[in-house]
Parts: C-alpha cells; sequence; structure tokens
C-alpha cells in the first residue's frame, strides 16, 4: 500500500511500512554510508514532523519516526553552537572542574525550567534534570542523564538562553571519565561481570 507525504515542501508518494529517512531515501534524497545514522545513533535526521490528524508540529528522528499518510515533514539545519569551549588539560585536578563548567556554560544557571528542552528530546531524556545536576557540580549524575542523547541538538532549538544542554551533558560525560568518577550503571555492571553473572562470549583463536 502506498502512502503519500510532503517532505521539505516536496510531495513524494512511497510504500509502506517505512520510515521517514527511508521515505526521504525513496525519494531520491542521497544515502550517505559509513556514518553513524545508519547504525541508529547519530541524532543528525532532525526533523519537524505534523501528523495529518493534528494541528501541532513536534521535534522527531526520522530514523525513528514512521512514515504516515499525509504526513508533513521539515528536516532541520541548526546553526553551530562555537561558544563553549574548554579543554579537560585545563583541569589540573577534580576541584576545578566546576569553576570551568561555568566559565565553559555561564548560562547554565540561567535555566527557566520552562521543560522545553525535555519536550523537544527524541530520546526522552531529563533534559532539564541533567543540566541543574551540572550547574550543581553533580556531573556523575547529569552523566547519567545523557547516557542516551545522539547529540542531535533538538534540546537547543527549545533553549531560551543558549544552554545548549546536549554540549553540557557532553562535558558532564567526559570529566566523568577523565577524572574516573565512574558511572554508577557502569560500576554495577562491572562488578556482575566479576560475580559471573554476565559471562563474557569470546572467539575461540583460529
Amino acid at each position: 500500500m502506498a502512502i503519500t507525504l510532503t517532505i521539505n515542501g516536496r510531495s513524494v508518494t512511497v510504500p509502506e511500512p517505512m520510515s521517514v529517512i527511508q521515505a526521504a531515501w525513496h525519494a531520491g534524497h542521497a544515502v550517505v554510508h559509513g556514518v553513524g545514522c545508519l547504525e541508529g545513533i547519530c541524532g543528525a535526521c532532525r526533523a519537524l514532523v505534523r501528523r495529518a490528524d493534528e494541528a501541532q508540529a513536534v521535534t522527531a528522528l526520522a530514523c525513528q519516526t514512521v512514515a504516515e499518510d499525509g504526513m508533513q515533514v521539515l528536516f532541520l539545519t541548526l546553526p553551530t553552537h562555537d561558544h563553549h569551549r574548554y579543554r579537560l588539560t585545563d583541569f589540573s585536578d577534580s576541584w576545578e572542574v566546576q569553576a570551568g563548567f561555568h566559565r565553559a556554560f555561564p548560562e547554565a544557571v540561567h535555566c527557566r525550567h520552562c521543560g522545553g528542552c525535555n519536550r523537544a528530546c527524541p530520546r526522552e531524556i531529563e533534559v532539564e534534570q541533567g543540566v541543574e545536576r551540572a550547574a550543581e557540580g553533580r556531573f556523575a549524575e547529569a552523566g547519567e542523564n545523557f547516557l542516551e542523547c545522539v547529540m542531535c541538538d533538538l534540546c537547543q532549538t527549545a533553549c531560551p538562553e543558549r544552554i545548549a544542554p546536549n554540549h553540557v551533558g557532553l562535558f558532564a560525560r567526559r570529566v566523568t571519565a577523565y577524572f574516573q568518577i565512574r558511572p554508577a550503571n557502569l560500576i554495577l555492571r562491572l562488578e556482575e561481570l566479576r560475580q559471573g553473572r554476565h559471562p563474557l562470549e569470546t572467539e575461540e583463536p583460529s
């Protein structure tokens, strides 16, 4: 069965079932092989999606959104935020991390708690909570918030303070690893492996 939807202002007819990104490829958009999006981790196929029976457009990732008849899709090209600069090697120890964070992300303390970033996130991450934890210096916990982040930048579009929450999450995960503030879920899994609860599968040498 065929369905018709609009992608970037162009009406296309595709067979179903198909994801929105597959529909775009079917309609002639270039397929780029060897990139993360084909493995489900890239986050580059951000889009505004409006379904036929809904008045409101919502943000989504085209790779995980099923194409529907009458759907309208606009792929988003977002500006790059280049005002968050830091080097982990500038921190001599973990005591300096919070001050360094606030130098790199001074707007993080001005979060309005509007919830826009949470609504924009296609991975249903508690984005606002992660930003708040990072601003308080709780970087290991903030990093946990962003474990499912695919860096699609959609949270940035919803933030009136230009916080770039996904980059806050990336900072938190980087400093956690750099100073070996190990994530709780990693510690738990390693302990389970040590106890033999999840035996490792290894290939026999040929």
